[in-house]
This record gives C-alpha cells, structure tokens and sequence, in this order.
C-alpha cells in the first residue's frame, strides 16, 4: 500500500529543466519567423514592382500603337503613376492600366522611387520627364545580400 503521507508534484530542477528547454525552443521559433515575415514580404515586393512595371509597359505599347497622344520627349512612358491608376482618354472612353498604386511592403507606403528613360539607372533622383522604371525607396537587404533599390 502507498504511503497516503508522501506528497506528489515536481521538484524544484525538474521546474528550472522543463523551463530552460521551453526558453531554447522559443528562442529557436523566433528568428525563423522573422525570415518567413522577411520573405514574405520580400514576395510581395516583387509582385508589386512587377504590376507596377507591367501596367507601364501596357502604357507604352498602348502609346506605340498611337492609341492616344503623349507628350513629346516622353518616349511614350506615362509621365507619372497616377496616370496609369487615372487612365487615358481614347475615342471617349478611359483606358486605365492599374486599379491602384500598390502598397510597398518595405516601406509601408505608395511612394515609389521612380526613373525616367534619360536618369542613369544607378541614380536615386527622377528628373521628372515620364516614368520608365520604379524602385522601392527601402534601404534594406534582402536574403540573397541585395539591396531592395537594385530589384
């Protein structure tokens, strides 16, 4: 028969062993989220420059079948974002190459760095002529070693 005196329960080490294998395994858990909230981001920031770069060159194809009128010296690149989200006017009806401005997962914002077909592409500065390309203005690395700006 079992002594009905003897108390049952954990000691004070088994306390402190199950508290430090807890402690290690969140320690671990942590910085593997980080890097899956880092990519996903990161896969969001390449789809967002890929919409962005698909609706300009919509527009630029659009403006080298002459479906409208573009200003001289813009090489048929839309002068800014907005006109991509806005539209065009063609024969009375709006021809619309983006529903919005994505939002730049990096920075949290829709302002975008953007180029233009006579900026050197290794400049951060847009001289305001017409919208060739866009970048995000986020200063980070990415998990390959890149900087964000060069994507």
């Amino acid at each position: 028969m079992a002594n009905p005196n003897k108390q049952r329960g954990l000691t004070l080490i088994e306390l402190i062993v199950a508290t430090t294998i807890l402690l290690i395994l969140s320690g671990m858990a942590v910085p593997l989220a980080r890097v899956t909230i880092k990519r996903q981001r990161e896969k969001e920031l390449r789809a967002a420059l890929w919409q962005l770069r698909d609706g300009i060159d919509r527009y630029n194809d659009a403006a080298s079948r002459n479906a409208f009128q573009t200003k001289v010296g813009s090489e048929g690149y839309p002068p800014d974002l907005d006109t991509l989200v806005n539209g065009v006017d063609v024969a009375g009806k709006k021809l619309k190459f983006l529903r919005r401005i994505p939002i730049d997962p990096m920075t949290g914002g829709t302002d975008w760095g953007l180029r233009s077909m006579q900026d050197d592409p290794a400049s951060d500065s847009w001289d305001g002529n017409n919208v060739f390309d866009v970048y995000t203005k986020s200063t980070g690395t990415a998990l390959d070693g890149t900087k964000y700006k060069d994507w």
